[in-house]
């Protein structure tokens, strides 16, 4: 059966006109599932019964079930949620003074191998389906509901290499991004690449007013190679290259994300470094304070050498940020709770 969670605007246009329907079905059925929040086509009742029929032989609205919920003390919800096939999968919501956002997965598992990183801890099973990832958002915006609040940001920055599911990806965010389904605006959302430079050009040409942020955590090739396997295939000259690409033809600017690990990436040698790498560019960069992952060895840099770091970047005319910190208290690292979830389950076996 067809998901409709998982149909783009324009493709259910064409999937119900090759069905003998009127294209204005789609945005009957957008407005339905997602303003009206039908849970069922029989809810549809300026739907005929016939094409109702015909829904409920070929089409579903099946959202994924909710394995575990944990909520941290600052508010902050990291869900496993486990898919048909009984796939697992996280996703997790960050309230921040300006709303609510939500962090997405886009694949079960993750190939890309950052050194540092949970996700990586299991490898990539398969990519998500559209309707998996929208189902995220859907599943947390039914919590929010119980208080009267909605989803308003979007962070494509879970398990998985987004533009590894490329064509996936831009149709989630289509749907999102749509003012008859969830209507979050473009700068709300964000897409998060480990540096795949053919992703970037490409995504560079999608007319979307969306963020792009790149994961760098290195500021040159000898650390980036030993942090980031990508980096080998797509070195940081080449990945430059794209990010001035990307600014000049999207006319949007790039976030890099850094990692802050103790004596790894955080010395002031290192902050020089990563103020030429980004000159000559719009981008800003957004310190993260690391959450540690048991099966890895890395430790959090300290705050007092996270200041240093800011304090020269901003001095010398970059744009900086410290990333907030959301759910200390409960396993907040991308891939975490799924790790050891797993990890049980096989204890198990």
């Amino acid at each position: 059966m067809i998901n409709l969670y998982g149909q783009e605007i324009t493709k259910l246009e064409k999937l119900l006109m090759d069905r003998g329907q009127k294209k204005y079905r789609a945005t009957q059925l957008f407005t339905w599932i997602y303003e009206k929040k039908a849970k069922t086509f029989d809810e549809m009742s300026d739907v005929s019964k016939a094409f109702r029929d015909e829904l409920n032989r070929d089409f579903c609205l099946t959202l994924p079930t909710i394995y575990k919920k944990q909520v941290s003390k600052d508010g902050t919800i990291k869900l496993l949620l486990e898919l048909e096939d009984g796939s697992k999968i996280e996703t997790a919501l960050m309230p921040y003074n300006y709303g609510n956002a939500v962090c997405v997965t886009s694949q079960v598992g993750c190939n890309m191998g950052c050194a540092f990183c949970a996700s990586g801890l299991l490898k990539k099973k398969r990519n998500l389906e559209v309707h998996e990832i929208v189902g995220q958002v859907l599943v947390m915006n039914s919590l929010l509901e119980e208080k009267g609040e909605h989803v308003s940001h979007i962070v494509v920055m879970g398990t998985g290499e987004p533009f590894d599911n490329y064509d996936n990806v831009m149709d989630f965010i289509r749907i999102v991004n749509h003012p008859k389904a969830l209507a979050i605006g473009a700068r709300h959302i964000s897409v998060s690449t480990c540096g795949l430079v053919p992703g970037i050009m490409k995504y560079a040409h999608e007319g979307l007013q969306t963020n792009l942020a790149i994961s760098l955590h290195a500021p040159n090739d000898e650390i980036r190679n030993k942090l980031m396997p990508v980096s080998r295939a797509y070195p940081m000259d080449k990945l430059m290259e794209a990010v001035k690409y990307y600014e000049q033809t999207a006319g949007r600017r790039v976030t890099f994300e850094y990692i802050m690990l103790e004596g790894i990436n955080d010395t002031l040698e290192c902050a020089k470094e990563l103020v030429n790498l980004v000159k000559g560019t719009l981008a800003y960069v957004n310190l993260i304070p690391y959450n540690p992952v048991d099966e890895h060895d890395f430790k959090r840099s300290n705050d007092k050498n996270v200041h240093k770091f800011f304090s020269y970047l901003m001095q010398h005319g970059v744009n900086t940020t410290v990333r907030k910190e959301f759910g200390n208290d409960i396993d907040a690292a991308c891939g975490q709770l799924r790790a050891k979830e797993m990890k049980k389950d096989a204890s198990k076996r």
